[in-house]
């Protein structure tokens, strides 16, 4: 017995300090890269990545796919960035769900298993796909990938039955759709594309979508597209509907540059501990009770309910992913040309897009992650019952396996904090008129001190739309 109790007490002790390092969120252990991502060490970065032992765990596959998809393209290797976008795309489309990957994910936890990507991650692989073939002059690829936001879309509102309160759909990536059919001169497809993201917006009471309010830009699209494919009485709607009249005018000649702005760094996850215990309610029904934060979630249990012993759940210590947001050196930014200021809209808040879609599903996984610590702790009851019952020899032995199987619910015990951290914080865009030829463009930023901070670029108006992507990863 005295060995046992020995053996328990060293094991608690190692246990306790391997509790304290798996306490460590997948940001903490991808410290380095992370860093040089938001300070600008692109190449740096790389190499951090690529030695990091974590993400290149087969679970976290798609992770370090999107990541060096990421890298690359900050890179400007935009060959390299579609080579890893591309097979991430395929990991996807093959599927990520399988038995063996649930079962661990019921024994052990959600970290164990093949991380699935964030539903927003998935429509920024297309819009970084699509960046890179416009940047390599590959317009027919671009024009494919536009398609496939489509699909995306598509399999999304399937996912939530196109809910109106649910992330069924991304108005951003349907207006980067519309700009790419734009500047292929497919003017049909443009305006579908544009009218389709409005349609989202008009859902809306207050015409905003996941923080980000419905652009100018995308209103003097959708009422521009309509008119030139002579769909009139669909552009009065429109201007009726915004409340602006749209006025023609000429056709820049040296086209436009279409100009996004990534701002900030996406939120990344942390882990947050809640405790919880097992009621019985009306009707036999079981639930876990949250006192703090007054919660109420069914156990879902396919045993007899009847014959559960409740004291075998007394207390349950559960852990979750939360959002942490990541301040932005950057409050606005203003472009400034030769024919005067444009101003930038937001696009994209990526932001609000990871807080929210966490929001939405957090009841379902807190269900899912209390019944399999539930599921753990009346196997321990079951075997401390059954050492009170059993001779001096099994009595030791099955003691010591409730110890054990206890210390490894503990230890066990982590919320899933993986997430794409090299995402933008958010997306802001204009559409700039160019001259033919040189064109200097001047991007002012405000920082958090109030003060500007300036970046000039260079584009040779060509007649035709451009695109042009700048990060502010800090």
């Amino acid at each position: 017995m005295t060995t046992i109790r020995t053996y328990t007490l060293r094991a608690s002790v190692v246990g306790l300090m391997l509790f304290l390092f798996g306490c460590a969120s997948y940001n903490d252990r991808i410290t380095p890269y992370y860093k040089n991502i938001s300070t600008g060490n692109y190449k740096e970065a790389q190499i951090e990545l690529d030695k990091n032992s974590l993400i290149q765990k087969p679970r976290n596959k798609l992770l370090f796919l999107m990541e060096k998809g990421r890298v690359s393209h900050l890179l400007g290797d935009y060959e390299n960035s579609n080579r890893y976008f591309n097979e991430a795309d395929q990991m996807l489309e093959i599927g990520l769900t399988g038995t063996l990957d649930a079962t661990v994910g019921v024994l052990v936890n959600p970290m164990t298993q093949r991380y699935k990507g964030e539903d927003f991650e998935k429509f920024m692989i297309h819009y970084y796909k699509a960046l890179n073939y416009l940047y390599l002059h590959n317009t027919d690829e671009a024009v494919v990938e536009a398609r496939r936001i489509s699909l995306q879309a598509q399999e999304q509102g399937d996912k939530f039955n196109n809910k109106d309160k649910r992330y069924a759909q991304d108005a951003f990536s349907l207006m980067l759709q519309g700009m790419i059919y734009e500047s292929n001169k497919d003017i049909n497809n443009a305006f579908i594309s544009y009218r389709n993201a409005v349609e989202i917006y008009q859902k809306s009471p207050d015409k905003t979508y996941y923080g980000t309010q419905m652009p100018l830009g995308l209103q003097q699209d959708v009422i521009r597209t309509a008119y030139l494919n002579g769909f009139t009485s669909e552009a009065v709607q429109f201007e009726t509907a915004f409340g602006i009249k749209y006025k023609p005018e000429k056709t820049p000649e040296g086209g436009e540059l279409i100009f996004f702005w990534e701002n900030g760094l996406a939120p990344v996850k942390k882990q947050e501990d809640l405790f919880f215990t097992l009621t019985r309610g009306d009707g036999g029904n079981l639930f876990f009770s949250n006192a703090a934060g007054g919660l109420l979630i069914p156990f879902v249990y396919s045993g007899d309910r009847d014959k559960l012993n409740i004291k075998a759940v007394e207390s349950l210590r559960a852990s979750f992913p939360k959002y942490v947001a990541q301040p932005s050196s950057y409050s606005s930014a203003v472009i400034k040309n030769t024919q005067g200021d444009v101003p930038l809209e937001k696009a994209e808040d990526i932001n609000e897009l990871a807080f929210r879609t966490l929001q939405q599903r957090t009841l379902k996984e807190m269900s899912k992650v209390l019944s399999r610590l539930a599921v753990k702790k009346i196997a321990e009851y079951a075997l401390r019952e059954s050492a009170k019952r059993e001779g001096q020899k099994n009595n030791t032995l099955l003691e010591g396996l409730g110890y054990g199987m206890q210390l490894y619910s503990l230890l066990s015990e982590k919320a899933d904090t993986r997430n794409w951290q090299s995402l933008p914080g958010s997306i802001s865009y204009a559409r700039i008129p160019l001259k033919t030829g040189e064109n200097e463009i001047t991007l002012t930023l405000k920082n958090a001190q109030g003060a500007d901070e300036t970046k000039t670029i260079k584009i040779n108006g060509n007649g035709g739309i451009q695109f042009y992507n700048y990060s502010t990863l800090r």
